[in-house]
């Protein structure tokens, strides 16, 4: 099943429905309104039939934290799938999840060696070969499909990054990975959107990313169920800017299996249904591989197998200026 969330107006305003989306018939099912109408069916009362509904299918997040009912409820809910269905070209679609924490890592052989050699001019640390380590990003910016991305006024360097989102189903601890694998809910597309100039003057920090992640992360179009996916190893995936084709990729030589991605994420802190860890950039899955960025008005789309398409616009304009820090003076003695 493939699930996601859009925008509609209710008679308090704009209000998120969870759906679960039927690209090959060309629609969404309103989930909670068409398993309102199976509880209808099975004899209960419009009030009682509302009241489950809401509770089951007002939230993605808490619905998956239901655990086995959730999927059970939704197939149920399939029945009036007829009575419930919108166009899926006339829906306005919001990320398709919320996660309560985005963790993003680092585990394609290809695309760290593009990286670091391509950009930082500098061999991979042996750090990144030894633990598959991850930043966490803000839940604050997060969009989805078809959703305009903001083009920030202190970057020349929007880039983009083609990876697979692992949303967590189940709750775990110190996990193993023999048995991580077991409470992924799904995989989605993750966008780990990149401002690289501003990257470059963040790194030494030493912090991890701040303003060249935070400012945009993608989430979408929708979330593709584990059972409609047997396996992720192969997965082919696409990158098109303006409907030309910038980059061919594929799920394959990870130095960190998805199995051992999630299984670390979980360690001392654990993982939430709902959680989101990014694989990592697919090898020429982001534009500093290829020496190319986005431009104001540019349309992104990210394609991965078994999932569908995420699409972007860039901003026809940069964001106005805001505040900016001056650098202070430094103390030391440089070498």
């Amino acid at each position: 099943m493939k699930l996601g969330r859009i925008i509609v107006e209710g008679p308090d305003g704009a209000e998120t429905r969870v759906v679960a989306a039927q690209p090959e018939a060309g629609r969404v099912i309103d989930l909670r309104r068409a398993y309102a109408l199976t509880l209808q069916s099975g004899g209960a009362t419009v009030e009682g039939a509302r009241h489950l509904a809401q509770a089951a299918f007002g939230d993605l997040t808490q619905g998956i934290a239901t655990g086995d009912f959730f999927l059970e409820a939704a197939h149920a809910a399939l029945a009036h799938a007829d009575d419930a269905a919108l166009a899926i070209d006339e829906v306005t679609w919001t990320a398709a999840i919320k996660p309560p924490v985005i963790r993003d890592s680092l585990t394609f052989n290809g695309h760290i060696k593009n990286f670091f050699g391509n950009v930082m001019k500098a061999t991979p640390p042996r750090a990144v070969y030894e633990r598959p380590g991850y930043f966490k990003g803000t839940t604050s910016t997060i969009y989805g499909h078809d959703e305009t991305i903001p083009y920030p006024s202190f970057t020349e360097q929007l880039d983009y990054e083609l990876e697979i989102g692992y949303v967590v189903g189940k709750p775990g601890r110190n996990l193993t990975p023999e048995n991580a694998w077991e409470h992924v809910f799904g995989i989605t597309i993750f966008n780990d959107w990149s401002l690289r100039d501003v990257q470059k003057l963040e790194s030494p920090i030493g912090m991890g990313a701040q303003h060249s992640k935070d400012f945009a992360y993608g989430i979408g179009p929708w979330i593709t169920t584990l059972d409609e996916i047997p396996s992720i190893i192969g997965l082919a995936g696409q990158v098109r800017v303006n409907g030309e084709v910038w980059s061919d990729t594929k799920v394959e030589d990870f130095i960190w299996t998805p199995e051992e991605t999630v299984a670390y994420a979980s360690e001392l802190n654990g993982i939430q249904p709902g959680d989101l860890i990014g694989s990592g950039t697919m090898a020429f899955g982001a534009g500093v591989e290829l020496g190319r960025f986005l431009q104001p008005g540019d349309e992104l789309e990210l394609e991965l197998e078994g999932v569908g398409i995420l699409r972007n616009r860039i901003a026809t304009e940069k964001e106005s200026p805001g505040w900016w820090p001056a650098p202070q003076p430094f103390p030391f003695e440089e070498n």
